[in-house]
């Protein structure tokens, strides 16, 4: 951890709930005030970098959401007429 309280964990390492939680906290802070501009800049900073990992476990949640919900891929056509009927 960091003088202003911050994590210094790369964010690619990171998964959502533990992404989100220093997020809220990293939220809390700022709005509380009573930091100093530059802790405040590099709060802000690890604010985006934590939204960021948040959204793209989010996309990929949705991504497989999707592709659960499409069912499963139509055969191909192995051009044998009798196995395609299977």
């Amino acid at each position: 951890m960091t003088d202003d309280g911050t994590t210094t964990a790369a964010t690619g390492t990171l998964g959502y709930e533990q992404a989100r939680d220093e997020l809220i906290e990293v939220v809390r802070r700022l709005e509380a005030g009573g930091t100093s501009l530059e802790d405040s800049l590099a709060l802000w900073e690890r604010g985006e970098e934590l939204a960021k990992v948040c959204r793209r476990w989010l996309e990929g949640a949705r991504a497989r959401l999707d592709a659960a919900l499409a069912g499963p891929a139509a055969p191909e056509d192995t051009g044998d007429a009798a196995a395609d009927a299977r």
